[in-house]
């Protein structure tokens, strides 16, 4: 998955500026402050929002039209920071609804929505009213509805919102799971410990552009002693967003 000279923004407003991006299988961590542009990468990854400037390669093909992303959207999980759902749909008939907008092949569907709603441990909530539930369920049916049929990239806008600490130890579990499949995970969250338990890597995107790409440790050892922050890792991060010498890390 390649991103080329990316330019995103709103109005007159650049929210990602000339921005190139390589994803690979594994799971990515991204950090940023509010108005970093996160969500419009995401958002642009999932083909929700096309390019303003540049180009989006994904599975080996640039999405130059609308027919191409719906080629490409059957092999993509996305949870938004805010999805809809049918209040009256069950979480079983969401996730298969889900599995069925992917194309998932009818024959395997049943058995996909089961495993999904299994892996983010609400196995025994499926016949539950989707208006029933808890934010912290509705956060884990969002999940599952992402992850349904086992798509090649996964991209998850602040998953663990609402989750209690048991939860979200079962969620980073849940994405290790994943990238051991060879899947793509790039997770996008305020929570840097979580950042730092179950990812590979590490992008800060500050400004309309990466301003630190490697290691969860990596980023850990370049924090200021007297950079804010309660553990390396948040110093770190808080050393990148103070900095003024440009990308910090491995190439991107």
């Amino acid at each position: 998955m390649r991103l080329t000279g990316l330019s995103q923004g709103y109005g007159h407003r650049p929210v990602i500026d000339e921005l190139s991006l390589t994803i690979s299988p594994g799971v990515t961590g991204l950090l940023g402050p509010n108005g970093a542009g996160k969500t419009t990468l995401l958002r642009t990854l999932s083909t929700v929002t096309p390019p303003q400037v540049g180009s989006l390669e994904l599975f080996d093909e640039e999405i130059k039209t609308e027919a191409a992303a719906r080629r490409v959207r059957r092999r993509i999980g996305y949870l938004p920071q805010e999805f809809g759902y049918y209040p009256n749909f069950s979480v079983a008939e969401f996730v298969r609804y889900c599995a069925w907008l992917r194309e998932v092949p009818e024959g395997q569907a049943e058995a996909a929505t089961d495993h999904a709603i299994a892996s983010v441990g609400l196995g025994g909530r499926a016949r539950d009213k989707m208006k029933s539930l808890s934010g912290g369920m509705l956060r884990r049916v969002g999940i599952a509805a992402a992850i349904v049929g086992n798509p090649s990239l996964v991209l998850l806008d602040e998953p663990t919102i609402g989750l209690d600490p048991a939860q979200r130890l079962d969620f980073r579990e849940l994405i290790r799971s994943l990238a051991r499949d060879g899947i793509a995970v790039l997770l996008s969250t305020h929570l840097v410990e979580d950042i730092g338990a179950a990812c590979d890597e590490v992008l800060v995107l500050h400004g309309g552009q990466i301003r630190y790409r490697g290691a969860p440790k990596g980023l850990s050892e370049i924090g200021a002693e007297s950079a804010p922050g309660d553990s390396p890792l948040e110093r770190g991060y808080m050393t990148v967003l103070t900095s003024t010498t440009g990308v910090r890390g491995s190439a991107c």
